[in-house]
């Protein structure tokens, strides 16, 4: 089992978070979401998919599972997920 170190750690927790905003909040996958939610409609699937610790726990899963088989290349995808949630946040943090 690889553990990862504090920087790769951090790199893999900015991108979990990176993933579950995209999926769960992001404008350019409204469209998909309220489409899926028309097909399924559910109160749990809806807080399912807005829930950081419901979808976030599984996107995390699926990082650490990534990161198990290949670890080089997931810290290397990784890297502008990362990048990406750090420009959201400083953004968001910038216009408050």
């Amino acid at each position: 089992m690889n553990i990862p170190n504090w920087y790769e750690l951090a790199l893999l927790a900015l991108a979990a978070f990176r993933v579950w905003k995209l999926l769960s909040e992001d404008l350019i996958l409204e469209g998909p979401r309220e489409a899926m939610l028309t097909h399924f409609p559910s109160v749990k699937l809806i807080d399912f998919l807005e829930c950081p610790w419901c979808l976030g726990a599984h996107v995390s899963l699926l990082w650490w599972i990534a990161y198990e088989i290949w670890p080089h290349w997931t810290v290397v995808v990784a890297v502008p997920w990362a990048i990406s949630a750090l420009v959201g946040l400083i953004a968001k943090a910038a216009s408050e």
